[in-house]
């Protein structure tokens, strides 16, 4: 356990759930299942026991840094590096490993994204550290993968392989785009499609060598970064440098390029909880189906809706089917379920 690390990404602003989430407060920093802990919390409390505190490390925006020290006190303040812009994931990855490679050579270390649900923690543990174990010698890199129970379009899918001999992991075949439904049906029927959950696992090695080997202007960058880590010239280098590395996300940069790529498949109640429908299905429902976050809701021949308006003392909704409300800091959102793709277009001033 002293050689595990935990990366968390959580740079993300959350826009598919405004109100609830907006730029400057997202919902990674919300207590979206009202349970009393916020994603980013969860999140970290799922790796108690697989890592110590002081091998934590969260990646997010200058402008997120603060939220993160007040949530996360026990992660070891230096360990929370902020970026001076938003690059996607390959930069992001790409900083935090060259920065533990520098005084963790031996790390192996597991990426995931702050903002996700698991419902089976005990579960999750246990696939993590087979992955761990997995990767911790040679040159694997295991991603997770979800064992699908209906035919999702807002999900990457993972065609897995062969089985490695006494193993559960796969070898994977393939990554493949958000399908249409009809492509999803395919794949649920086929039995060896994954949703891509973006859980990552390898040793520090294996991917600061991926990286350069699949995005080499990626790795310069940090190259020329590395001299000023853990130095009081780290944050103005990081200024002037991070800014220029590529915009890409490490499944385009690396992932669905490298040859050692392998997949375990899990089953943990796992969802990234990206919409108001996916919270809806987590949160418990009465028995029309109404689900809700907040202190006095009350439903009057109502029926599919989610409620999240935690900051009010009571909400009366009457004769709605299929409806999103939810208010935060003077913001009221009533939308159709049906219609929340279009929650981007609305949250515009």
């Amino acid at each position: 356990m002293a050689d595990n690390h935990l990366v968390i990404m959580a740079g993300g602003i959350g826009s598919r759930f405004w109100p609830m989430s907006t730029p400057a407060y997202p919902k990674q920093f919300i207590d979206i299942m009202g349970c009393g802990k916020t994603l980013i919390q969860l999140t970290a409390d799922r790796f108690n026991g697989i890592c110590p505190m002081e091998n934590r490390w969260v990646v997010t925006s200058q402008k997120y840094t603060s939220i993160v020290k007040e949530q996360l006190p026990e992660i070891p303040e230096q360990n929370i590096l902020s970026e001076p812009e938003a690059r996607n994931t390959a930069p992001c990855i790409a900083y935090a490993c060259w920065k533990i490679k520098q005084r963790h050579p031996e790390a192996n270390i597991v990426v995931a994204p702050s903002d996700a649900f698991v419902l089976d923690v005990e579960e999750f543990r246990r696939c993590i550290k087979v992955a761990l174990d997995f990767t911790q010698t040679g040159t694997a890199i295991v991603t997770l993968g979800m064992k699908p129970n209906r035919p999702e379009t807002g999900y990457g899918y993972i065609c897995s392989g062969e089985k490695l001999p006494d193993q559960e992991i796969h070898q994977v075949e393939s990554f493949r785009e958000k399908p249409d439904l009809e492509t999803a049906k395919k794949y649920l029927a086929a039995g060896n499609y994954l949703w891509n959950a973006g859980i990552f696992v390898w040793n520090v090695h294996t991917i600061t060598a991926a990286i350069r080997q699949y995005a080499p202007q990626i790795a310069g960058v940090m190259d020329e970064l590395s001299p000023s880590l853990y130095t009081d010239r780290e944050a103005e280098e990081l200024k002037r440098l991070f800014p220029t590395c590529d915009k890409i996300s490490i499944d385009y940069a690396v992932i669905e390029k490298a040859s050692n790529i392998y997949v375990l498949p899990a089953e943990f109640g796992w969802s990234d909880l990206g919409t108001w429908g996916s919270l809806h299905t987590h949160l418990q429902q009465d028995t029309d189906g109404n689900a809700q976050v907040g202190q006095d809701v009350k439903f009057f021949d109502c029926k599919n809706c989610v409620v999240h308006t935690s900051e009010e003392r009571k909400v009366v909704l009457q004769g709605l089917d299929g409806y999103i409300v939810a208010e935060k800091d003077g913001y009221l959102l009533i939308c159709r379920l049906e219609e929340e793709q279009r929650i981007k277009e609305f949250s515009q001033d």
